[in-house]
């Protein structure tokens, strides 16, 4: 009997391995990556930013925006009724009668000591029917008879605590309690009990209605009914997802960078796993798994630190908003998908270098040379029709409208600009033939590595792209300034007006009598408030008065009578009247030079000079030449009576108007009444009004002073009407500011791995003699050529963007040359300068060759 051990049957498992080999290459990546960690910090804090700024977006744009609940509460309509106490109880009574269940809150205004604005005070019950989420007892408790509660915005202008009380309307009313608007927190308001407010300037009714009701039940005359709004929480998609696809293009295009010099760093290494038999999926699957992993790690961490940093600026974020926040109210879905698209956007970067890194011959990869550059005439050539197809993509969104076709065409172009990269790397190589040696070689280096220098390039591209695009917009927007969604705006943020007359621009046409030493003194108190602002720019404005003017009484207003610009109306007993445009101020060579106008850009002739469009039914009215019937009361009489009365005026209906480069402010002096105007008119200028700008805006504690000071001196100021008005030439600076930063930290990691992967060349050049200069200068090149090709890219598309986003030429109406300037010059100056400080030492790598 004999014995025989028997072979172990073959194993069926495919050619390459099947799973136990994806296992084992999946494992030798993670300990790849565990040792080279160090290397990958740049991709893996970008990512992580990328995270936490992706889901800060999302938060905010959850919560950020206010709900219609500040102002319908829990109802779905309001009905705002004007007029008198009869017409007020009629509306009432009648949306009772068909509506139901209604609620009414009672409005009445208070005047501000010293300032053309007034406050509401409202009659409202606590909890209320549907007002319940418009009120919020933050201290003391609620008004009864004889009682009120300000908000804190009341309490500060008015200088009120609890306890102390408030005369107003000739009541004396205790203080009890501090409330606010939970839903807008500059509802700035007085509460009273219900019943408690007397006379009210107008009432607003709360109720709940289906659409056949209102189509059935008619409005009672003076009313204005408003509907819910339909409430999206969070900004449009189209406004999240660009965020979000412009943040991951920027990460994961040096992303790509930093997986393609981490492919060069491993090359040797996967050379000799493609050599014991792995195939080119296995090669793959390497810097595929980093890139996982770098995902992984960044996502969650990036997510960590965003929602800390939400719970921990909540409190900060509602006074920026103005509404109360529930600070974990969040689209968790939302979060979910940007953690998920940070992870694949880590391993899209890695795919393109893992493809590069497994078609490298096992020869010429374990030699650990880079591969020579290959021509990119075709990539560029696919890179313009990309971005051609990018545009066509933003043109047709109709400005944002249609998402998908903004997101696609932002992702088209900027992948259109990083094949187009290379080109222009090479380009710019061969106009340096000529440059000095360090220049040269900085250049040959960029074309020899334009696989990693190309990505770094797009990267630089999209963000000096975005602020050139920032910068543009704010040119053109502060071109034609002063115009919002809702119309005209008062005045800048950093401007306000002081007034000598009570009613401010209300009234220009009447002006106090002031003496001399009068005068001087209020021009003293101007100029000290003003230093208090940190204010130099004061400019004295003028109107226009008659000689012999009688002193006239509108609105129980006494004073001198100046001319000003109206035009024919209806009145509201339906006859004709006049309906004046404002302040009308003279034009005088210190006005002038403050807004950059020269006295000969006036046009001999002309009468007025204006931004306002169109002007063509204005007249010209001097009240001091109306007869003593128009001026004896408040309604103005026709431009004609004015003519009549003065045998040898002019014909005031009919001035000729110069369009000037003035501001667009409702409140601003942007028309004005000329020279030439002046002396046909035989007027003579008068003291009027000082304007103040300050270096930056207006702070709510600098308003609430100037109240003060001015209701003390016998003066009104104004201010702007939107106190969440920022200006656009801030944020463009901070685009640029952040912008530079962001270029300057591609740069310097772009820039370190070039110079790494060039060691041997630097060896060669510290033994031939270069000194550290060169060596300086050699890095200095680098990212000076990176920053200005960035520069030259990103400025050219952003201006082909606005071109499609605007389907035109016309939002181009205005040049930002110092912006476009500090990209296009002093960007690379500046990475330049960077670079060469930088540069100087001699790494301890130099002396010795890395072995693997």
């Amino acid at each position: 009997m004999s014995t025989a051990v028997k072979d172990r049957p073959v194993s069926a498992s495919p050619l390459s391995g099947g799973a136990p080999a994806r296992r084992a290459v999946v494992r030798w990546a993670w300990r790849l990556f565990r040792r080279e960690w160090r290397q990958q910090l740049t991709v893996i804090g970008l990512l992580i930013v990328a995270v936490t700024a992706a889901v800060g977006a999302i938060a905010f744009a959850a919560n950020g925006p206010s709900s219609p609940s500040a102002e319908f509460g829990t109802a779905n309509h309001l009905v705002i009724v004007s007029g008198s106490v009869s017409r007020q109880a009629a509306a009432v009574a009648a949306a009772r009668t068909r509506f139901g269940r209604i609620e009414v809150i009672d409005h009445a205004k208070a005047a501000i000591p010293g300032t053309v604005n007034t406050i509401d005070v409202r009659a409202q019950r606590p909890g209320g029917l549907y007002s319940s989420p418009m009120l919020r007892l933050d201290g003391g408790h609620y008004p009864a008879a004889g009682q009120v509660a300000v908000t804190s915005g009341v309490a500060a202008i008015y200088r009120l605590h609890i306890g102390s009380v408030w005369h107003e309307g000739g009541r004396a009313l205790r203080v009890v309690g501090i409330v606010e608007n939970p839903g807008n927190l500059q509802d700035q308001f007085a509460l009273v009990a219900p019943g408690q407010l007397g006379r009210a300037d107008q009432v607003t009714v709360l109720f709940d209605a289906a659409a056949r009701q209102l189509r059935s039940a008619g409005m009672p005359a003076g009313a204005q009914l408003q509907t819910r709004p339909a409430y999206n929480p969070g900004f449009p998609p189209a406004a999240v997802l660009v965020f979000d696809t412009i943040a991951l293009l920027f990460i994961g295009l040096i992303a790509v960078a930093g997986f393609t010099v981490l492919a060069q760093r491993r090359l040797r290494a996967l050379g000799m796993l493609q050599a014991v038999g792995a195939t080119d999926r296995h090669v793959r699957l390497v810097l595929l798994a980093n890139g996982a992993v770098v995902g992984i790690i960044a996502a969650v961490t990036g997510a960590a630190a965003a929602l800390i940093g939400w719970a921990a600026l909540v409190p900060r974020l509602e006074t920026i908003v103005q509404h109360r926040i529930v600070t974990f109210s969040l689209p968790w879905w939302e979060v979910a998908t940007a953690i998920v698209l940070a992870v694949v956007t880590a391993v899209a970067a890695s795919w393109w270098p893992a493809r590069a890194a497994a078609r490298v011959p096992v020869v010429a990869a374990l030699s650990g040379r880079p591969a020579s550059p290959k021509q990119g005439r075709r990539p560029a050539a696919l890179g313009g029709a990309l971005v051609v197809i990018g545009l066509a993509g933003i043109a047709l969104s109709h400005q944002g409208k249609t998402a998908p076709l903004i997101i696609v065409g932002l992702i088209l172009t900027a992948v259109g600009v990083l094949l187009l990269g290379p080109l222009a790397i090479g380009a710019l190589a061969v106009v340096g033939r000529r440059a000095p040696l360090a220049i040269r070689l900085a250049l040959r280096d960029l074309a020899r590595y334009r696989a990693r220098s190309g990505a770094a390039l797009a990267a630089i591209s999209l963000v000096t792209g975005i602020v050139a695009a920032i910068a543009i917009s704010a040119a053109a927007a502060a071109h034609n300034e002063g115009l919002d969604g809702a119309g005209w705006t008062n005045l800048p943020a950093n401007q306000l007006m002081v007034y000598l007359s009570p009613g401010g621009s209300t009234l220009p046409e009447i002006l106090p009598q002031l003496s001399a030493s009068r005068a001087h003194h209020l021009e003293g108190l101007v100029s000290d408030f003003a230093a208090e602002l940190h204010s130099r720019d004061i400019v004295p404005l003028e109107a226009a008065e008659s000689a012999g003017s009688p002193v006239m009484q509108v609105n129980q207003t006494s004073g001198l009578p100046t001319a000003t610009l109206a035009t024919p109306v209806t009145g509201p007993d339906g006859k004709p009247a006049m309906e004046a445009i404002g302040p009308l101020y003279v034009a005088t060579p210190a006005l002038l030079r403050f807004y950059g106008v020269g006295v000969a850009a006036i046009r001999p002739g002309t009468d007025i000079a204006t931004s306002r469009s169109p002007l063509t039914h204005w007249q010209i009215i001097d009240f001091g030449s109306l007869p003593a019937r128009c001026q004896a009361t408040s309604t103005p009489c026709h431009a004609s009576q004015a003519r009549n009365s003065r045998p040898n005026s002019p014909d005031l209906g009919s001035p000729t108007i110069q369009m000037l480069g003035l501001p667009k402010y409702a409140s601003a002096p942007n028309t004005l009444l000329t020279a030439h105007a002046m002396t046909v008119l035989g007027m003579h200028p008068v003291l009027a009004a000082w304007l103040i700008q300050t270096p930056k805006a207006l702070t709510a504690a600098q308003v609430t002073h100037a109240d003060h000071w001015a209701a003390a001196n016998g003066l009104t100021v104004e201010t702007t009407s939107h106190s969440a008005q920022v200006g656009l030439q801030s944020v463009s600076d901070w685009a640029i500011a952040v912008g530079v930063l962001a270029v300057l930290a591609v740069l310097a990691m772009t820039v370190g791995l070039i110079r790494s992967e060039t060691a041997g060349d630097l060896r060669v050049l510290a033994a031939t003699g270069a000194s550290g200069g060169t060596r300086r200068l050699l890095t200095g090149a680098t990212a000076g050529a990176l920053a200005l090709l960035g520069a030259v890219l990103g400025t050219a598309a952003a201006y082909l963007g606005i071109i499609a986003w605007n389907r035109g030429l016309h939002s181009l109406t205005a040049v930002p040359a110092a912006k476009l300037a500090m990209l296009l010059v002093g960007l690379p100056l500046l990475a330049l300068a960077a670079a060469w400080l930088l540069a100087g030492r001699e790494p301890p790598t130099l002396a010795r060759q890395s072995l693997d």
